[in-house]
């Protein structure tokens, strides 16, 4: 059956973030993601749009449709995805409920200051959940983490890793012992420090850094040294983190 435009008008909207904020839902796509989706409880899915193909791929999987499910064809499908190339299913999910302030005394967190590229902020959730960071905070200026970009380069782990929207200032004076540390070109080799049990890492904007604000709340820059004959000037923010998280969970 067609779409009808009302439902094409609406699902396209929420391609916005003003509208993902107004109707506080949000676009998944693609096979894996919408996948993990159907298969837990945290976000709910109002609605699936999928191909018949996907439709007949997953009928025996128990009670993987227990949202309703739209069969539609490849125009419609391209009609409300946000790709130029739709992956055989999207699904209109709603946000959830904010969560209660985590205690941020007790493991590690992630802090992006300012981050704008998508893919950097996705892969970033991704090493989160790799390295069992449990909560990433956005800071002012960080990219919506429900856009479709981000969602895409998760590949699923922002089910895993709490998303929390929130300035440095609001952590550090709720929990003013943990210590702040900023990656930093001219920070002190990570490798070489001991690692607190808990702690703020800040992930600076990928064309400024890391902004006055934050810095001036930082106990410690830390950096990734790089060993002679290294020729590149930095590494991408993604990058970086990855490996700043593997220096922090190496004693656990």
């Amino acid at each position: 059956m067609a779409l009808s435009k009302n439902t094409i008008k609406f699902i396209k909207a929420l391609h916005l973030k003003k509208f993902r904020q107004k109707y506080n839902k949000f676009i998944a796509e693609g096979e894996k993601i919408v996948g993990e989706l159907l298969l837990q409880d945290d976000y709910a899915v109002q609605e699936v749009y999928a191909l018949a193909e996907w439709v007949e791929k997953n009928t025996s999987r128990g009670n993987f449709f227990s949202s309703p499910v739209h069969v539609v064809n490849e125009q419609d499908l391209k009609l409300i995805s946000q790709f130029s190339t739709p992956n055989k299913v999207v699904a209109v999910v709603d946000k959830p409920a904010p969560r209660p302030q985590p205690d941020f005394g007790n493991d590690w967190s992630l802090y992006l200051d300012g981050l704008q590229d998508p893919g950097n902020v996705g892969t970033i959730l991704r090493i989160a959940d790799w390295f069992a960071i449990p909560r990433v905070v956005a800071g002012p200026g960080t990219v919506d983490l429900y856009n479709a970009k981000v969602l895409q380069a998760t590949m699923g782990a922002f089910l895993r890793v709490n998303w929390i929207e929130m300035s440095l200032e609001t952590v550090h004076t709720a929990y003013p012992q943990v210590p702040v540390w900023s990656a930093e070109m001219g920070g002190k080799d990570i490798f070489s420090l001991p690692i607190p049990a808990a702690g703020v890492l800040i992930i600076g904007n990928e064309g400024q850094g890391v902004s006055a604000a934050a810095q001036a709340l930082v106990n410690q820059q830390v950096a990734i040294a790089a060993p002679v004959g290294s020729g590149a000037e930095s590494l991408n923010a993604g990058v970086a983190t990855g490996i700043l998280c593997a220096a922090i969970r190496r004693q656990v």
